[in-house]
């Protein structure tokens, strides 16, 4: 059975602290990297650098790198946005960040070629549970008649992770289609889709390889993944931020008793494991740039989740959960500076660790919307 997006309704209240921070980090990306592909009408896009001084830039080329999953990250953030408009009565700017959505998922799609799909199943799992959320903001504002496009997306998107979930390796995703890969960045963001869709068991069978092949019992945190070089299989144990984050988020969204007992002990190693002492706090760690620089900001997401009332986690794990998402927020605030855009404004540039400098132009996209990723997650539990 499928089921739609999770209800997002609360009464409306006044904006925060919290809100003002993401709705900053929000204007910031914006200034600094959306744009029209091409200067196309009706297409809007995150190019991934921006340069070097000069005014603001109207369009997103076709050059250089595409970066297909870091565009669904920025649908993802967008989303954030407009729920947070919604959590503050703002129906009007709810029902523009839905537009907004709308065009960068049109968008992706035309720059990849006509196609929903690509080469990397990790890829795919990132814009599967953006497109998803985007169909609930959608549900929110009431505006079902929008969503023969999102539902076209998650039926492309949901087949071709349905056909990396094989046997081989005892379970778990191929990474990409030359199916000599099986690992988390695929498979966490694979159970969490599904789990989000109903489909238990498949997510459950997910889960289950992860901990089976991949879970570390000395940090309690999951690894990278297992490559098939011949007969011979080979264990990457590299430990990333946002594998344990789509892990997490899998686990809370199944929910049942084993799975929540998992998500405790999983917030704990990730407390224990993966932060760093800031002035007085303990944030996050985080990963850089390029790809790197968005894998804290997933994990931040999916802690936000497990904070939530509705999780089901008890009260200590809640309060774990919110204090990283609080701290690594605000120590990423903290570090902010501001670049010029245009010659009249200014916006926030955030570091790309807690207790760095904020970087200087050029800048990448990745790590900027991690901070806005981060300030939305902190915002949801304002």
């Amino acid at each position: 059975m499928t089921v739609g997006p999770a209800p997002q309704s609360l009464p409306p209240r006044p904006a925060t602290a919290l809100d003002e921070r993401a709705a900053e980090a929000e204007r910031s990306v914006s200034a600094l990297f959306a744009g029209r592909l091409l200067g196309v009408p009706l297409t809007h896009l995150a190019r991934v650098t921006r340069s070097r001084g000069g005014g603001p830039r109207r369009f997103v080329g076709v050059a250089g790198s595409w970066n297909y999953w870091w565009q669904a990250h920025y649908l993802d953030a967008i989303v954030d946005a407009g729920l947070r408009a919604l959590r503050c009565g703002d129906a009007q700017g709810a029902s523009e960040h839905a537009r907004q959505g709308d065009r960068v998922l049109a968008t992706i799609r035309l720059r990849n070629g006509f196609r929903w799909t690509n080469a990397f199943y990790d890829d795919m799992a990132w814009l599967a549970l953006a497109s998803w959320r985007l169909e609930g903001l959608h549900a929110e504002i009431g505006r079902s008649d929008r969503l023969r496009r999102l539902r076209s997306a998650g039926r492309h998107l949901t087949a071709q992770l349905r056909s990396a979930h094989t046997d081989d390796l005892g379970g778990g995703l191929f990474w990409n289609r030359d199916r000599d890969f099986k690992n988390s960045p695929a498979t966490g963001p694979a159970a969490l889709h599904l789990a989000r869709l109903g489909e238990t068991d498949e997510a459950h069978r997910l889960v289950g390889w992860l901990y089976d092949r991949l879970w570390s019992p000395e940090s309690g945190l999951v690894l990278d993944g297992i490559r098939l070089q011949g007969a011979e299989e080979v264990l990457v144990p590299g430990v990333w931020t946002y594998n344990q984050g789509t892990v997490l988020g899998a686990l809370v969204t199944l929910g049942d008793d084993e799975s929540l007992a998992r998500a405790a002990a999983l917030v704990a190693a990730v407390d224990a494991g993966l932060t760093v002492e800031v002035d007085g706090i303990r944030a996050l760690r985080t990963h850089g740039g390029g790809d790197g620089g968005l894998f804290t900001g997933i994990l931040v997401r999916y802690l936000a989740l497990a904070a939530a009332p509705g999780s089901r986690l008890g009260d200590e794990v809640r309060g774990t959960a919110r204090r990283l998402v609080l701290d690594t927020a605000e120590a990423l605030w903290a570090g902010r500076s501001s670049v010029p855009v245009g010659t009249a404004s200014t916006v926030a540039v955030f570091p790309l660790e807690p207790g760095g400098s904020a970087p200087r132009p050029p800048l990448e996209l990745s790590p900027q919307l991690q901070a806005w990723t981060i300030l939305e997650a902190a915002a949801t539990l304002a």
